[in-house]
C-alpha cells in the first residue's frame, strides 16, 4: 500500500514517564472543542485519557494500526490510514453504521449518541497539526515526555535503547511493535501490560486478514438496510407531509368560513337597511 513506501509518524508512550497532571486530556480538549472533565474514560468528548493502574498512570488514544480493522470494515471509506500515519476519519462520507466500533479491538472508536446529527470520534494524532509541521497537541502539552512524537521506525529504535539501558526498569517488550500486525502509537512499561489494562491475548497479524469474511457480506446487507431505511425515511416524511397538508386544509376552511361567515353579516345588514 502507498503508505508503506514512506516513513510514518507514531506516538511513543512511556508509561514510567507519566506523572498524571492530564496535561495532555485538557491539550486535547482544547483541540477538539470538547469539555474538560474529570472522567478519565475515552467517550465522544474524550479521545485521549491517563489511566491509573495500580501505581502507573497510562496513557490512551488511538493505537493507529498499521492496517487498521475499523478502515477495513468501513463500508463508504470514511476511515482511512493516511500515508503518514494517522488513521483519519471523515465524517461526510459516515453513514452511522458503527461497523468501526464493532472492529476496533482496543475500543477506541466512540459514538455521538445524545447528538441530533451524531458522528464518531477517535483520535486522528492531530494530523491538521502534524501536515503544519507541529506536534500532537498531547504531546506538545507533556511535561514529563511521556509522550515523544517521530518517526516510527525512530521511535522503535528509541524505546528499544531504553530496555537495553534499564532493563531493570522496563519489561521486554514493545507494545505495539508486533500486535495486530504493528500500531503507530507504541509503549513502554515497567509491569506486564496485562497488569496496565491491554490486550495481551491479540493476534501478532493484521487484523483485516480476518475481517474479510464479514466484509465480504456486508455489500448485500448495506443494499438491503438502505432499501429498509429509505423505506422508513419515505414513511416517516409521508406522514409528515399528510400531516402538513390536513393542516393547511384545516386553516384553509377555518379562513373560508371566517369570510363567508363576514358575508353572511354584510348581507343581512344590507337587508335590513
Amino acid at each position: 500500500m502507498e503508505h508503506e513506501m514512506q516513513k510514518q509518524f507514531g506516538i511513543l508512550v512511556d508509561t514510567t514517564q507519566c506523572i498524571g497532571c492530564m496535561a495532555c486530556e485538557d491539550a486535547c480538549a482544547d483541540k477538539w472543542g470538547f469539555p474538560h472533565t474529570d472522567v478519565h474514560e475515552l467517550s465522544c468528548n474524550k479521545n485521549t485519557v491517563v489511566q491509573q493502574w495500580g501505581d502507573t498512570y497510562v496513557p490512551r488514544l488511538c493505537m493507529h494500526c498499521e492496517n487498521p480493522a475499523c478502515a477495513s470494515v468501513c463500508p463508504v471509506g470514511a476511515l482511512h490510514k493516511t500515508a503518514d500515519g494517522p488513521v483519519v476519519y471523515d465524517e461526510s462520507k459516515c453513514i452511522g453504521c458503527r461497523y468501526c466500533m464493532q472492529a476496533c479491538p482496543f475500543q477506541v472508536p466512540k459514538y455521538q449518541w445524545n447528538m441530533p446529527n451524531p458522528k464518531v470520534t477517535k483520535c486522528n494524532m492531530c494530523y491538521d497539526r502534524v501536515e503544519a509541521g507541529k506536534q500532537p497537541a498531547c504531546v506538545e502539552a507533556c511535561p514529563a515526555q511521556a509522550r515523544i512524537f517521530g518517526y516510527r521506525d525512530d521511535l522503535m529504535e528509541a524505546a528499544r535503547q531504553k530496555i537495553k539501558s534499564n532493563p531493570q526498569t522496563y519489561v521486554q517488550h514493545i507494545f505495539g511493535e508486533t500486535e495486530v500486525g504493528g500500531t503507530s502509537t507504541i509503549y513502554l512499561g515497567s509491569v506486564d501490560f496485562a497488569k496496565l489494562g491491554f490486550r495481551t491475548d491479540l493476534p501478532q497479524i493484521q487484523l483485516p486478514q480476518y475481517t474479510w469474511n464479514i466484509m465480504s457480506k456486508i455489500p448485500d446487507y448495506f443494499v438491503w438496510g438502505t432499501t429498509l431505511m429509505t423505506g422508513f425515511w419515505w414513511l416517516t416524511n409521508r406522514k409528515k407531509k399528510v400531516a402538513e397538508y390536513e393542516a393547511r386544509l384545516k386553516r384553509e376552511g377555518s379562513n373560508g368560513n371566517d369570510k363567508d361567515d363576514g358575508r353572511n353579516a354584510d348581507g343581512g345588514r344590507d337587508g335590513h337597511e
